[in-house]
């Protein structure tokens, strides 16, 4: 038996999405927004959207939940703007992870509202003192995870009035980010650059250096 937030987490969810995105791929090879018409260019910027609403009452109702008629493809954002549009109030909670130098920031910024919480641990570096990305003194770690930590604790327990937050990290290994994510009731989003583009956009070689460790350490969901 499914409830709302585990169904899609399932693998009956997740492998239906990824036939539906096959099916749906049209004749010049792109798999268009069925909201906005645009083409989805990223495979974590494409939301599975149920047009009748998925409640406690119906998840286990598969002419509903697992109906191909009754599920659109569409953007991360257009998904956002629908649901506001009807009002939803629900929290919702993202992990944004993925290597170093994989523009996760960017994604975040071109998704999350003015009033969303964002928590950034190279940003909470640069808030409390004078680092860089790769200058980020020991005597200040327990300071830096402090602040991180008060956060995500105000995220479980849903203090404050925002609809969305995101979680930005490299999160590399998949039992870290499953026990995260289950213990915040937040869904996983993984930014899948590859690891040649990432030390493309590195600009330094300690970026360099924290970008193969990451993918040395990386292991791909169960």
């Amino acid at each position: 038996m499914f409830t709302v937030d585990n169904f899609y987490k399932s693998k009956e969810w997740i492998n239906l999405i990824e036939i539906l995105k096959l099916e749906r791929v049209k004749d010049d090879g792109i798999l268009y927004c069925e909201h906005c018409k645009q083409p989805v260019v990223k495979k974590y910027d494409c939301i599975g959207h149920h047009k009748e609403e998925l409640t406690e009452a119906n998840v286990n109702n598969y002419n509903v939940s697992l109906n191909k008629d009754n599920i659109q493809l569409i953007h991360f954002k257009c998904h956002n703007k629908i649901h506001e549009r009807f009002g939803f109030l629900k929290q919702r909670v993202y992990i944004v992870y993925g290597s170093p130098c994989s523009n996760k920031n960017d994604w975040v910024n071109s998704v999350a509202y003015q009033d969303d919480l964002i928590i950034d641990i190279d940003k909470i570096w640069q808030c409390i003192c004078n680092s860089s990305l790769t200058n980020k003194p020991n005597r200040l770690k327990a300071n830096v995870f402090g602040v991180r930590d008060c956060l995500i604790d105000q995220v479980k327990c849903r203090i404050g009035m925002w609809r969305q937050a995101f979680i930005i990290g490299g999160y590399p290994l998949t039992s870290d980010r499953e026990r995260l994510a289950n213990l915040l009731g937040a869904k996983l989003i993984y930014i899948d650059s590859t690891k040649e583009e990432c030390l493309s956009k590195a600009t330094n070689d300690e970026l360099k250096s924290y970008v193969n460790e990451w993918w040395d350490t990386y292991t791909p969901p169960y």
